[in-house]
């Protein structure tokens, strides 16, 4: 019976154990964020670096950008349309509908634009990035590249992260100007609003602050996008429960997918609250 009692007494109780849980959970995620923050540190300063994969980076811009301009086209003319109706009816109501044009040029351009962008490419390209680095990880092409003493991070991921960042804005600058296309033609060719007045009110509402804060914003989410989902390829044997194998990379894209969508909504507030 006595030894019975010491080895209950040895076990740990459930709160420490929960206790325990919750201190091994937080050193994870600041390992994690701290192998992230080098993994950015290093993707930046191998744009630096010479000789630049030139060719890559066209190879990369083509495929982020000139490769996601049907689903941003059709995205952009869905969501302008969208604005310009449900702008007039509520503008409608107050007699207001020669201010449809102000209403959907600034909430695209501050706002729908650079988030719906981000969002698009995230789910297209930055899935396809994500999946790409981690089957080379998994399959032990990162560590061939480090044998031959070649810097994975100038061969691979800094022509994304530089790619990504000439992308993404331009994509932004195309989906500002189709929803406002859109929102035209829903308001004005549909629903009978004064198209003079509808390019007036743009015209006079639009400022230099407004477009600036939307170039800001597209920037700063490719960013982000190309920065979580490069790097949990990157480290996808790292990534606590993911698996082994191709599980581990499909459960990682999904990952990266999910935290660059929830890190654009989240940045999309901080840059509005503060720039705004």
């Amino acid at each position: 019976m006595n030894q019975e009692n010491q080895e209950q007494q040895r076990q740990p109780s459930a709160i420490l154990r929960f206790v325990g849980g919750i201190g091994d959970q937080v050193l994870y995620v600041l390992t994690d964020l701290g192998r992230m923050g080098i993994f950015l540190y290093f993707s930046l300063v191998g744009l630096c670096k010479h000789p630049f994969r030139f060719r890559e980076l066209v190879k990369q811009v083509g495929f982020i950008g000139a490769g996601s301009i049907t689903v941003i086209f059709f995205t952009a003319l869905s969501s302008g349309m969208v604005l310009g109706l449900q702008g007039y009816y509520s503008l409608h109501k107050f007699g207001a509908e020669g201010m449809l044009g102000s209403a959907v040029s600034l909430t695209l351009i501050m706002e729908l634009g650079p988030v719906l962008t981000a969002l698009m490419v995230a789910g297209r390209a930055g899935s396809a990035m994500c999946a790409e680095i981690g089957i080379m990880r998994i399959s032990e092409q990162i560590d061939a590249l480090e044998c031959m003493a070649i810097d994975p991070f100038r061969y691979l991921i800094s022509p994304k992260f530089l790619a990504a960042l000439i992308s993404v804005p331009l994509l932004t600058a195309v989906f500002d100007v189709v929803g406002i296309l859109g929102g035209y033609l829903a308001g004005v060719k549909l629903m009978g609003v004064n198209g003079g007045a509808f390019f007036a009110g743009m015209q006079q509402s639009v400022t230099n602050h407004d477009l600036r804060l939307g170039v800001v914003k597209s920037f700063v989410f490719a960013l982000l996008l190309v920065w979580i989902c490069t790097g949990r390829g990157y480290f996808v044997q790292k990534i606590r429960g993911a698996g082994f194998g191709a599980e581990s990379v499909s459960t990682v894209t999904t990952q990266a997918v999910v935290m660059s969508s929830i890190a654009v909504l989240v940045f999309d507030y901080l840059l509005t609250a503060v720039l705004l």
